[in-house]
């Protein structure tokens, strides 16, 4: 059985400031900053993943989460000319359930890379990471985790020398939905039902996400705040999500999908996109066809809202089977891949 992770991560007591040659002043993060983030991702995008980016509303909504301690678990590298230039987030789990995981997240940009800047913004988030482990007393494993475009050859062995060690890959696939879509196989004796997306049923879905996603790796349960983010935000489609329900119990969620647009990232991406943000069966109501009843949903509903794609990212690994369902419809494999790079305790 394992010790408290307060008796078996070791932290630093003190975390200093980084110090760096072109860099003014590191400071925390303020609600304030999401503009400056915005401008740093415009640059930083292009090169890291160019598939998409991060917009100045995703970024508002991030450091307006309750559950982050901007002053404590964020980082801002600022020039001079008051310019951020780097920046480091770590995001700590609040629902941990079978580990305790701290997901670091950041961007550097473009013209301050290759001078040192990487291995201080990362070397401080491990730290704080660490620290973060080391203030629970719960009897779990600890992760530190952050992932890397598999493209990004010199941010993974940065990672790798700091400790951290790939365990795993996910990749991005998608739908050209001017391909035929195969006719639907709806039967009326089917234990379910496909319905649209309700309010009502928002708290019956987030449980059977957390429930379905008990058995994929590294997935902790969501929590109420992130959900509302992902649910209620300015990108979600409520006209292409769908949920499964029992056919003789409507309030009882058996499947769901939620699904995003992000209408910013159309033109240099070079086409129009949904994005499968979740997909998820109970377990023990794999294997009736679920899923592929409610992804069929978001493709016919995708092609009939003027969208030319449907796109998603898929653990290579999923134990589901997640990634012979998505080829079977039509998808298939874009240029872009993620490995997930571990420190653990």
């Amino acid at each position: 059985m394992l010790s408290p992770l307060s008796e078996r991560v070791d932290a630093p007591a003190r975390l200093p400031l980084p110090i760096h040659p072109d860099i003014a002043a590191w400071r925390p993060l303020t609600a304030a900053d999401a503009p400056a983030l915005a401008a740093l991702h415009a640059l930083a995008d292009p090169l890291d993943h160019p598939e998409w980016t991060v917009p100045e509303t995703e970024l508002r909504d991030r450091l307006s989460r309750a559950d982050l301690d901007l002053a404590h678990d964020t980082i801002a590298a600022v020039t001079d000319a008051g310019a951020v230039v780097a920046y480091g987030i770590n995001f700590l789990d609040q629902n941990p359930s079978t580990l305790l995981r701290v997901i670091l997240d950041g961007a550097i940009a473009p013209e301050f890379r290759a001078r040192g800047l990487g291995r201080l913004l990362l070397t401080w988030q491990r730290g704080r990471a660490q620290q973060q482990l080391k203030a629970s007393a719960l009897a779990l494993p600890g992760w530190i985790l952050t992932w890397q475009p598999v493209r990004n050859e010199a941010g993974v062995a940065l990672a790798r020398l700091l400790g951290f060690r790939p365990v795993r890959y996910s990749m991005s696939l998608s739908r050209d939905l001017s391909e035929p879509l195969a006719p639907r196989a709806d039967s009326p004796e089917a234990p379910f039902r496909i319905v649209p997306w309700s309010p009502g049923l928002s708290a019956a879905a987030l449980a059977a996400h957390r429930a379905a996603f008990r058995d994929h790796w590294g997935s902790q349960p969501l929590s109420d705040a992130a959900w509302a983010e992902l649910t209620e935000g300015p990108f979600f489609r409520p006209d292409l999500t769908f949920l499964a329900v029992a056919a003789d119990a409507p309030a009882e969620v058996l499947g769901y999908t939620v699904t995003s647009v992000f209408e910013h990232d159309f033109a240099h991406q070079g086409y129009s996109s949904s994005y499968l943000d979740l997909l998820g069966t109970l377990r023990e109501h794999r294997g009736r066809g679920i899923a592929s009843a409610l992804l069929e949903h978001v493709l016919e509903a995708s092609k009939a809202a003027g969208l030319e794609r449907v796109v998603l990212d898929v653990d290579t690994e999923n134990p589901t089977g997640a990634v012979g369902l998505y080829t079977s419809l039509g998808f298939a494999p874009a240029d872009f891949r993620q490995v997930a790079l571990l420190l653990n305790y």
